[in-house]
């Protein structure tokens, strides 16, 4: 991306004529270009390339602000690749685009592919805000694209399975679910390995990289780092929960969040140069009458347990799929139920199930406004957080304001 703008480029604008140029065949290869080029993208590129003949789709174009990490993509997959990404998004060989980069450019870039005509792979969370997740998902249903977004944990059945035995009963009235996504660190967290071969101005565009976030000489730490600070990432809250959330809220077929509050703070690594907290834990009312319970920190990784907490019985995730027990004072019953899950975490899974949205129309496992969900009830608690207040849903205006 070259001397790119977001005050000067009129989104879409550039790309009326191209919409809907394609729509492939059930047989016809797919083509796809790649929109950051970092760690996370290198784990999609390497599956995307195994999946080239058994699922017959290619990489094209790859793009990074980064020259060293666009070249290293290019030589991964054969690509061209394209210093900006309006110039993937012409392309009118390219059927659909992974969104790769870090969070404050994920509205910009999807609302800019929709309006190219382009389907849509995006990592989460879907949008920073929840204002620009109310726009993506309209745009989706009115352009009639697929997007899927990389909660990747969707294409494990264990979550649609789960909301048939909640729905029909299983578990009685459901009160509370609980879940968390807990690492610990030694010296400091989340201190990912600065490049030192970046050069900003010569291979590096710094204000492409910042784009809709606010100006400021470049730094490093939040180059490479950036998931540490509020500009950038809602960290804990949209890097860790929205995985662990959007599993909830497919189990209990929730939308948003009624109220909420979240806790927590810089409690072990003190001296970080991070702006997020190292613990953040979110406290969530819907008004289907439950609460959801999401905990973390990154100084202690022991982990909590996975449930759904019902009346009648509790349901337990498990790394294997799930068991569902009986309240004992309820029924006097100690029959579980056992579900082996099918599916999984794997990047394949989901870029697969994309492709057969494309092709069949088959149902996208995190769609669009499944990812708007996830991104009302993380930034709910996060802004409670940041605000120290007790937040709640406008459902009029689909907005968090204060309660």
């Amino acid at each position: 991306m070259t001397n790119l703008s977001r005050r000067t480029f009129v989104a879409g604008s550039a790309f009326t004529a191209l919409s809907y140029a394609r729509i492939p065949g059930a047989n016809e290869r797919l083509r796809i270009g790649v929109i950051g080029c970092g760690g996370q993208a290198n784990d999609h590129m390497r599956n995307l390339i195994k999946m080239r003949d058994s699922d017959n789709c290619d990489i094209i174009n790859v793009c990074d602000v980064f020259d060293k990490r666009a070249d290293q993509a290019a030589q991964l997959t054969g690509a061209k690749v394209l210093k900006d990404y309006r110039r993937v998004l012409e392309n009118p060989d390219v059927d659909y685009v992974l969104i790769a980069t870090p969070e404050h450019w994920h509205f910009q870039m999807t609302m800019d592919a929709a309006a190219a005509g382009k389907h849509i792979y995006c990592e989460k969370p879907m949008t920073q805000r929840v204002e620009q997740s109310k726009k993506v998902a309209a745009k989706i249903k009115q352009s009639g694209l697929k997007m899927q977004v990389g909660v990747q944990g969707m294409s494990d059945d264990s979550y649609e399975a789960a909301n048939k035995y909640v729905k029909d009963g299983a578990l009685g009235k459901v009160v509370l679910a609980q879940i968390d996504y807990s690492r610990n660190y030694k010296d400091d967290f989340w201190a990912y390995p600065i490049d030192t071969d970046a050069r900003p101005g010569e291979n590096l565009d710094w204000k492409a990289w910042l784009g809709p976030a606010p100006k400021r000489p470049f730094d490093a730490d939040r180059c490479f780092r950036w998931r540490r600070y509020w500009d950038y990432s809602g960290g804990i809250a949209t890097d860790l929960f929205i995985h662990r959330v959007t599993r909830i809220i497919k189990a209990l077929d929730l939308k948003f969040p009624l109220y909420g509050s979240g806790a927590g703070g810089k409690f072990e690594f003190t001296q970080s140069l991070a702006e997020i907290p190292d613990t953040l834990n979110i406290l969530l009312d819907y008004p289907e009458g439950l609460s959801v319970q999401l905990i973390s920190s990154m100084a202690n990784g022991t982990p909590v347990e996975h449930l759904l907490r019902g009346h009648n019985a509790t349901l337990q995730f498990t790394r294997t799929g799930f068991t569902i027990t009986p309240d004992k004072l309820i029924d006097g019953s100690t029959e579980q139920i056992v579900h082996k899950k099918t599916g999984g975490e794997e990047l394949d899974l989901h870029h697969r199930n994309l492709m057969n949205a494309i092709r069949k129309n088959e149902p996208l496992k995190c769609d669009a406004m499944l990812g708007y969900y996830g991104v009302a009830a993380c930034e709910m608690g996060v802004q409670s957080y940041r605000k120290r207040k007790y937040m709640k849903w406008d459902a009029a205006k689909e907005r968090i304001v204060t309660a």
